[in-house]
C-alpha cells in the first residue's frame, strides 16, 4: 500500500530531512531519502487529470470534486485487496512462521536501510549500504488534529484508534509513549480540502518547517495515501525529537487504520520495507494492513536498552543476534 515515512533533522531555519517511507502504488505507504536544509524539489509524480476547482468553505458541508474522486477510488482500492485476500488483520498465524534468524535479517533491512535515495528526492535507493539505527531517546507524546471537512462523528473513531493504538506501542517498546493535547508526534487526518489548514498547523507545530518540505506533505499524489515526517535535533541526528503523520480523510475505515498502524510504527525508527519481511506491515505485498506480532518484535528490538541511536549495522548485528533469540526462546 502506499505510505510514507519522511524523517528529518532540524536546522536553524529549515529541517533537514533524513528520510520518508511510502510503498507500492497500490499501497498504503513510501520511505524517501532527503538531505540538506534546502531540501531539494521530490520528482514530478503524475497526478490524475481533474476538473480545477475552488476548495468549498470550511464547515460548508460541501466536498470538493477532486476529494470524492479521491474518496471513491480509495473505497474501490480497498475493495480490490480484500477480494485478493490482502489487507489481512489477523497479525500472522501458523501459515507465516519467522525464526529468530529471519526476524534479525529483517530487522536489519528495515531499521537499517532506506527505501529511496538521500537527496534524490523519490527516486529509489539502491539499497547497498546500511546507515545508522534511529530511534526515539525523549518520551513520545502523540497529539491529533482533524481538518475542517472531517465530521465529528469521524474524528470521535479516529481518535479512539490513534489512543488505543498508542497503548500498545507503549508496550511493545517499553517506551514511554502516550497521548497529549500538546506532543512532539502529530498526527494530522486531514483531506484534499483541509490544505491550507494543514499547512498552518505545521507551521504551528513544526515552527522550523521548511516551504519545500511544506509543499512535500500538502501536495501528495493519490498514490502516496499518508506519510510520516521524523525530526532529529542537531546534538543528534540519528535521535528523533519531533515527527508529524498526514493520513488522508479520503480514507475508507480499513486502509485508514492501516494507516495509522503504519506511520505510528515507522515514526518510531521503522523506515524501510523488505519483500522478505512476513509476516509484517514494512512490506510493499498488502498482504497484511496493521500491525502483526512480528512487527511487534522488531520494535522490541528497536527500543531494547542494549541499542542506541547511531549504531551502525556491524555494530548492532551480534546484540541484535543475542535479543532475537531471547525474545523468541531460542538458543543463544
Amino acid at each position: 500500500m502506499a505510505r510514507a515515512m519522511l524523517p528529518a533533522r532540524l536546522c536553524r531555519a529549515d529541517p533537514r530531512m533524513v528520510r520518508r517511507h511510502i510503498k507500492r502504488l497500490a499501497g498504503l505507504g513510501l520511505a524517501l531519502a532527503l538531505a540538506g536544509c534546502d531540501m531539494p524539489a521530490p520528482t514530478p509524480v503524475a497526478a490524475p487529470a481533474v476538473v480545477p476547482e475552488i476548495a468549498p468553505p470550511p464547515g460548508s458541508g460541501t466536498r470538493s470534486l477532486r476529494s470524492e474522486q479521491l474518496t471513491r477510488y480509495y473505497a474501490q482500492l480497498q475493495a480490490d485487496l480484500l477480494t485478493q485476500g490482502l489487507l489481512r488483520t489477523d497479525g500472522g498465524g501458523p501459515d507465516t512462521p519467522y525464526s529468530a534468524d529471519t526476524l534479525m535479517r529483517n530487522f536489519e533491512r528495515i531499521a537499517f536501510f532506506d527505501e529511496y535515495a538521500e537527496g534524490a528526492g523519490i527516486s529509489a535507493s539502491a539499497g547497498l549500504a546500511a546507515g545508522k539505527l534511529r530511534r526515539w531517546d525523549a518520551p513520545v507524546r502523540m497529539d491529533v488534529s482533524f481538518g475542517a471537512s472531517v465530521p465529528v462523528s469521524r474524528r470521535n473513531e479516529d481518535l479512539a484508534s490513534v489512543r488505543n493504538y498508542i497503548g500498545r506501542l507503549s508496550r511493545v517498546t517499553g517506551h514511554s509513549i502516550t497521548y497529549s493535547s500538546s506532543g512532539n508526534f502529530h498526527v494530522l487526518f486531514m483531506s484534499e480540502d483541509d490544505k491550507d489548514e494543514a499547512a498552518r498547523v505545521l507551521r504551528q507545530k513544526v515552527p522550523n518547517i521548511s516551504e519545500r518540505t511544506l509543499e512535500i506533505i500538502t501536495n501528495l499524489p493519490r498514490s502516496i495515501h499518508c506519510l510520516v515526517v521524523a525530526f532529529s535535533g542537531n546534538e543528534n541526528p540519528q535521535s528523533y525529537t519531533r515527527a508529524v503523520a498526514l493520513i488522508r480523510a479520503e480514507h475508507p475505515d480499513l486502509i485508514r487504520l492501516s494507516c495509522v498502524h503504519e506511520e505510528l510504527a515507522q515514526g518510531l525508527g521503522l523506515a524501510n520495507d523488505s519483500p522478505e519481511a512476513r509476516p509484517s506491515i514494512f512490506n510493499d505485498d498488502d498482504e497484511f494492513a496493521l500491525l502483526t506480532s512480528h512487527d511487534e518484535q522488531l520494535l522490541g528490538i528497536l527500543y531494547d536498552p542494549r541499542l542506541s541511536p547511531g549504531m551502525d549495522a556491524e555494530e548492532a548485528r551480534p546484540i541484535v543476534r543475542i535479543i532475537a533469540r531471547e525474545r523468541l526462546g531460542e538458543p543463544l
